[in-house]
């Protein structure tokens, strides 16, 4: 019985929500109300009820096509148009998406020829010389996401493919890598300067410098930063709490998975034992130039356009595919010149590494299409009217402002999408102290603080979301069952938002960034302490425990 609590009490969520939606609207008025949240809200409480992400995907753009066509009353004929032309094919044939299929492509590409040049297993023996422990392994692991701030695809994928062997070898159970990837992508891209998220932020504000705005809110961007401490918290102190305690437990006896997942392939062997750590370190440089090269090649930086602006303005996806695509190239020319691989074992490696991303390509598409379905019934249109109408409390404004963005975010599994219907809402709450901005040239600090507010309320969302690229880009970095590396992750995330809240409460009244940053962190650190204190009270596992098969 006490395997089905979780899975009852999910049923109830979704039971529960739908009844509200009813109360609400009628079903033939499902869009601009609480009914365009329902298919994510199906979607996500069944993956976590089934532990089967695939179909529970596809029943909520099911549910989406159904309450669209309810809503236009088009009938079956609208149902099927919705879900495989409007949703389904537009989002594969998205040149955007596009881009990023051909960058986990390419990306698959350039692992399985690290792998069989034998440049992963010279890096596994040459990290197992000097990191030497459990501790070392999830901190190393850390500083390379930390490192790799300009994109989080591309963090989530490098990340993955170049520590999995370390990880691997000190017993870190794959949910917990996973997790390390995810805390280190999108927290870490939301406060970097020279990053596409800075750009997509920038974007969002008229009539103030996006950059400079940009910056100023990254002290008050509390998830990013507390997320960060925690990540560095938990490393360096080897505790963990609620489901991960059991994959690493596990993992320390040995069983890496749990739930003995077999959703991605083995890696290639080695084909030769010539393989240097530079047949690794190599292609992720190259990798890393060539993305970058591409990002500001689309943004006019050979056009005459200064660097920053370039990044502000360039188009990550067709930069990611450029760059991905330019890069391998040039890697399977270095292994052919150091013939470590033959040309036939390059050729080999584009199937081998495609069907490495087929999982992946899967997930995000049924996303995308997912995400489609709730922006036909037009859930930013309802969300916004419920900020809009709690807008008169300036004070509480920052914490409601997070508490909907991650609603938003979680439901619909896009931060970019959240603060791009938020910020505006902002922009519109402020607009006369905005306008003396252009004068002036300072910017309110309370505008500063609910801008960062939806930043962090969005991460945050997109952080826990089974349906968020993100996510989904760390469980295949990690190799690690989707729904393991979700349900053990959210307890994490729930912690920091748990601080968060408290900060932006205080924020509203305080409005001092050294204050609010001061207390939000002296607090994260509190409540970790506590909860150690409570784990280690608790007598550990001696034997692993499966996670039963659904």
């Amino acid at each position: 019985m006490k395997k089905y609590i979780s899975k009852i009490f999910f049923a109830l969520i979704v039971l529960i929500f739908m009844v509200c939606c009813i109360i609400q609207a009628p079903v033939t008025e499902a869009a601009g109300s609480l009914w365009s949240l329902l298919p994510p809200v199906v979607a996500i409480g069944l993956a976590l009820i089934t532990k089967e992400v695939y179909s529970s995907l596809f029943i909520g753009i099911i549910t989406g096509g159904v309450l669209c066509a309810l809503s236009a009353g088009t009938g079956f004929e609208g149902v099927l148009n919705t879900v495989v032309n409007e949703g389904i094919i537009a989002n594969v044939a998205d040149p955007y998406n596009v881009g990023i299929l051909v960058f986990l492509v390419a990306l698959g590409v350039i692992v399985v020829l690290m792998n069989r040049a034998g440049g992963s297993r010279a890096y596994g023996e040459w990290a197992a010389a000097h990191i030497k422990t459990h501790k070392g392994a999830c901190f190393s692991t850390f500083l390379l996401g930390v490192l790799i701030f300009v994109d989080d695809y591309f963090n989530c994928l490098t990340v993955g493919s170049v520590m999995r062997p370390v990880t691997d070898k000190h017993n870190v159970s794959r949910a917990k890598l996973a997790y390390l990837i995810d805390a280190t992508a999108a927290p870490v891209c939301i406060i970097a300067p020279i990053s596409s998220w800075a750009a997509a932020v920038a974007g969002t504000v008229e009539g103030v410098n996006g950059i400079r705005l940009f910056i100023n809110t990254i002290p008050y961007n509390l998830y990013a930063i507390l997320t960060i401490i925690m990540v560095v918290f938990i490393s360096l102190g080897s505790f963990d709490y609620g489901p991960m305690k059991r994959h690493e437990l596990n993992a320390q006896n040995g069983d890496l998975f749990t739930s003995h997942s077999t959703v991605f392939p083995e890696d290639d062997k080695p084909k030769h034992t010539r393989g240097k750590v530079a047949d690794l370190i190599l292609p992720v440089v190259i990798l890393i130039f060539m993305c970058v090269l591409g990002m500001i090649y689309t943004g006019g930086f050979f056009g005459g356009t200064d660097f920053i602006t370039a990044f502000a303005e360039c188009d990550a996806s067709y930069g990611l595919a450029l760059g991905s695509v330019g890069a391998l190239i040039i890697d399977i020319i270095y292994f052919l010149v150091r013939r470590v691989l033959t040309f036939t074992d390059c050729m080999d490696s584009i199937a081998a590494g495609f069907k490495q991303m087929v999982p992946a390509i899967l997930i995000l598409c049924f996303a995308w299409t997912l995400k489609t379905m709730t922006s036909m019934l037009e859930a930013g249109a309802f969300v916004s009217g419920i900020v809009t109408n709690v807008s008169a409390i300036r004070v509480l404004l920052p914490v409601i402002l997070f508490a909907v963005a991650i609603g938003l975010a979680f439901a619909t599994g896009t931060s970019w999408g959240t603060f791009g219907v938020l910020i505006p809402i902002v922009t519109g709450v402020f607009s006369q102290e905005l306008a003396s901005t252009a004068e002036t040239g300072v910017i309110p600090e309370m505008v500063i603080i609910c801008i960062s507010a939806c930043l962090a309320g969005a991460v945050c969302g997109d952080h826990c979301s089974p349906i968020s690229d993100t996510t989904i880009m760390a469980s295949t970095g990690a190799q690690c069952d989707h729904v393991n590396h979700v349900s053990t992750q959210l307890p994490y995330a729930f912690t920091v938002a748990g601080v968060c809240a408290v900060g932006y409460i205080i924020s509203g009244f305080v409005q001092n960034v050294f204050a609010v940053l001061g207390i939000s962190a002296a607090l994260m650190l509190a409540v970790l302490y506590v909860i150690r204190l409570f784990e280690k009270r608790q007598a550990p596992a001696k034997e692993p425990r499966d996670v039963p098969q659904s």
